[in-house]
């Protein structure tokens, strides 16, 4: 079992103290020399309290050159970067233009002023199709829903009317949710929330990252199994560098990138690494079965593989599947998890979702 490594705190931090200095330093910016010393310092005490507390001995990925290039065909992808047996690694593909028309590459925020603005023009769209004879018609928003009145002297007409406008009233939230990416979820505290869809996210994304999904294969040696391959693609997710946590299941889609996104920000954290991984997986693997597996500020993959006696599996539905962690920097390895994701499985508290 590996140490517990909060993998998230550590590059949170230690990206916002190193950063700037590279990038000023490059840059040749007169910031000075005191300043890059005093953040160099900031980021040697962090390194000092993590191998205090014991989180030294997980090895870290480490991303050696990202590059990408417009061409006639597409946008080329290079990566280097140092693998799980601290070897170096590289990869280019290619991806075409029509990737980046076909695949969803931006997730918006949730934000419940636009939502109820945008139930609200339905609403009122629906009740000037209502004669005022049969009925008079209220649509008010509060503060956390939308009010519906519906007053006439036929009784009947007007609870038919009423109940027509809560349908349109769902209909427009569920419209809404849909074109934006969104889908309800209940958490594991039983609270009802709104996540971004990550299940539609890798599905749609697949056939965009053919080509990206192929160039891992064919680096993979021909008498190599699958396991060769999750090696080489999850030391490659594990390096890209990390971007700001947010809570897995009650996101309000901030934080989130689509796998595309992914590539070209060269950012993700956990829930999209995963996303790209499932959807570059299910390239390679079009029926295997596959899942997300979300815990209380995590999230991580799932894939029904036969285990060894290592691997670290849960099983779902009647099927074992094999857990697997892309969010870096932590070099976790195919099978494995940290103490934080163990003590989350062995208590029951995660959730499971269904790759497609």
């Amino acid at each position: 079992m590996l140490e517990e490594t909060h993998t998230c705190l550590y590059v949170e931090l230690v990206s916002l103290w190193f950063r700037p200095v590279r990038k000023r330093i490059q840059k040749n910016s007169p910031y000075s020399p005191t300043r890059y010393v005093s953040l160099f310092a900031k980021a040697v005490t962090l390194l000092l309290i993590l191998a205090s507390a014991g989180l030294s001995t997980v090895a870290f990925s480490e991303q050696l050159k990202y590059k990408k290039t417009h061409t006639d065909l597409g946008v080329l992808f290079h990566y280097e970067w140092m693998d799980h047996t601290n070897t170096k690694q590289s990869i280019s593909f290619t991806l075409p233009d029509s990737a980046f028309n076909e695949a969803p590459s931006q997730q918006s925020n949730y934000k419940p002023l636009i939502v109820q603005r945008y139930i609200t023009v339905a609403l009122m769209e629906e009740a000037k199709k209502i004669d005022p004879k049969d009925a008079r018609i209220n649509i008010l928003p509060k503060r956390d829903s939308i009010e519906i009145q519906v007053k006439g002297t036929d009784e009947t007409k007007v609870q038919t009317i009423l109940s027509n406008l809560k349908t349109v009233r769902q209909q427009a939230y569920d419209q809404y949710l849909n074109e934006h990416y969104f889908q309800r979820f209940t958490t594991l505290f039983n609270q009802p929330a709104i996540k971004p869809d990550h299940v539609r996210y890798a599905a749609e994304s697949v056939t965009s990252l053919l080509s990206a999904s192929q160039a891992f294969y064919e680096k993979v040696a021909p008498e190599s199994d699958s396991r060769a391959y999750f090696s080489l693609i999850l030391s490659w997710l594990q390096s890209i560098p990390y971007d700001t946590l947010e809570d897995r299941t009650v996101s309000n889609g901030s934080g989130f990138a689509p796998p595309i996104s992914v590539l070209m920000q060269n950012l993700g954290d956990c829930d999209s690494k995963a996303v790209l991984a499932s959807s570059m997986v299910r390239a390679f693997l079009p029926s295997t079965k596959m899942i997300i597996v979300y815990l209380p500020n995590h999230a991580l993959v799932g894939v029904a593989l036969t285990p060894s006696d290592k691997d670290r599996t849960i099983e779902y539905e009647g099927d074992t599947y094999i857990l697997y962690d892309p969010t870096g920097p932590a070099l976790i390895e195919f099978g494995q998890v940290s103490e934080d994701t163990e003590r989350n499985i062995v208590t029951g508290r995660y959730q499971v979702e269904v790759v497609k």
